[in-house]
């Protein structure tokens, strides 16, 4: 049976990732295989799986990808499933800043057991539901005394230069590592971030300071005579510079603020009686059909209420929205219950995360990921229409891209939700009605069920794509 190579994975010599009958294997190649033995020897892979924060796996027979054995195989191993692949550009910073604790956790518990962390990318964690988890089983390679930590840069690309850049001037600059995947670069963070930080010592030391030095040695390389000289760090310096950068990042706080619909289950305008009438039609239309799929997406699912409603089905949730306080608190309840089936993420449904990378190929689009699974909709298509001025026919073709189930709900122009929105432009939707966001969607959908919603004006809908 024939075999894929994810393109994600073809930097490493190290290894590769691939599937066979959309099963997941990682190669382990022949130049790893003294660090993979080390790794299961010294017990620190039992250890980092046993406390949750590495991704376990299964070995297996090496093969050939066309079902011969192969040389280059060391070994295949087939990792355990993540339900959703995220990328950092889509977490919220507290997301973001519970990766790098993870990561540096990991990566101590690494130099105790006589081994470092050679690789500290953001990418290499992923969430399932609120729980991160390191997956790049190959990062990982034998400590040889008094060498620098190679990933030290890398680790401030990824995380505590953003995390600064979040906590001290806007959260919304974490749009910048949708455009450098590789990390922001140190000398761009210190110039943007302001003049207080040089007051805070991890950020002196280890993005102002950083940044200096890699202005004073850029020209190193290019030395005639000799090589250039390579630092020491002993490994009792190493845990400081760990325990010195956990400090740093438990220092970034996210300031205070409030963002327009952080709070919009706090200003609805449901009834007690409507709102209770809402989830119960939520839960007994995903509940109905939610067997068929294994990941359903809630658009526009602000705070996570009903996100958590649907997962009570037994679903893997992954609940997306444009706010990124509401993300926040949507992650921070889930944390708080130790929720491992509900994902919260950040998405403009208007320009959603793309292809990207080398060849378009090493970061899946949103379409990718999406795959068929069940679509929720809810209190969202008035903010596309009017909001975004989107036509009905776009909505429904797009949606029909990203799910074969739909539950959507219709949110009539009378509403005042609506009318909050209006209050702001010129009404020039006159198209924005129920009859023709009934006709735009039929195109796409088979619309299988109308549900109004007591004591309210709106109506949810089930449809299956044609």
């Amino acid at each position: 049976m024939k075999a894929d190579r994810l393109p994600a994975s073809f930097r490493d010599p190290s290894g590769f990732v691939f599937s066979r009958n959309d099963i997941l294997y990682r190669q382990i190649n022949h130049c790893y295989a003294e660090d993979f033995d080390y790794l299961i020897s010294s017990g620190l892979y039992a250890g980092l799986t046993k406390k949750g924060w590495l991704i376990d796996h299964e070995e297996q027979k090496p093969h050939r990808l066309d079902g011969n054995s192969d040389d280059s195989a060391y070994k295949i191993i087939k990792p355990a499933v993540v339900p959703y692949i995220s990328y950092p550009y889509e977490w919220s910073f507290s997301q973001l800043k519970d990766a790098a604790l993870l990561t540096l956790q990991i990566h101590k518990e690494a130099l105790r057991c006589g081994m470092t962390l050679k690789d500290a990318s953001a990418y290499n964690v992923q969430f399932i539901g609120s729980r991160p988890i390191f997956i790049d089983t190959l990062s990982f390679e034998r400590y040889i005394e008094d060498t620098p930590w190679v990933a030290y840069r890398q680790f401030c690309q990824h995380f505590l230069g953003p995390l600064a850049l979040m906590g001290n001037l806007d959260v919304r600059f974490r749009h910048l590592l949708r455009s450098f995947i590789d990390g922001l670069p140190i000398d761009l963070i210190s110039k943007l971030l302001p003049r207080r930080s040089y007051l805070k010592y991890g950020l002196l030391s280890h993005i102002h300071l950083h940044a200096l030095s890699q202005r004073r040695h850029q020209d190193d390389s290019r030395q005639v005579e000799g090589e250039p000289k390579q630092p020491r760090l002993s490994r009792r310096n190493h845990m400081a510079l760990i325990d010195s950068l956990i400090s740093a990042i438990d220092g970034c706080r996210l300031p205070g603020f409030a963002t327009e619909w952080g709070d919009y289950y706090a200003d609805t305008n449901y009834s007690a009686n409507s709102m209770s009438e809402k989830e119960r039609i939520i839960a007994e239309l995903v509940d109905s059909h939610a067997g068929n799929h294994r990941i359903i997406h809630d658009l526009g699912g602000n705070t996570g209420q009903f996100s958590r409603l649907v997962a009570k089905t037994g679903c893997y949730v992954v609940s997306h929205d444009i706010d990124d306080i509401a993300v926040e608190r949507n992650y921070l309840t889930n944390k708080a219950a130790d929720s491992e089936n509900v994902l919260s993420l950040l998405l403009d449904l208007t320009n959603p995360s793309p292809a990207q990378g080398w060849g378009h190929a090493e970061r899946d689009s949103l379409e990718q990921r999406s795959a068929n699974g069940m679509i929720m909709a809810l209190a969202l298509i008035h903010h596309l229409a009017i909001g975004n001025n989107l036509p009905f026919s776009e909505i429904a073709s797009f949606f029909s891209r990203l799910g074969r189930d739909l539950i959507i709900e219709f949110v009539p122009k009378e509403d005042s939700q609506v009318q909050r929105l209006l209050a702001s432009r010129k009404d020039i939707f006159s198209k924005y009605c129920q009859s023709d966001f009934e006709r735009a969607f039929m195109p796409h959908f088979d619309i299988l069920e109308r549900r109004p919603i007591e004591g309210s004006l709106r109506t949810i809908y089930r449809m299956m794509r044609k």
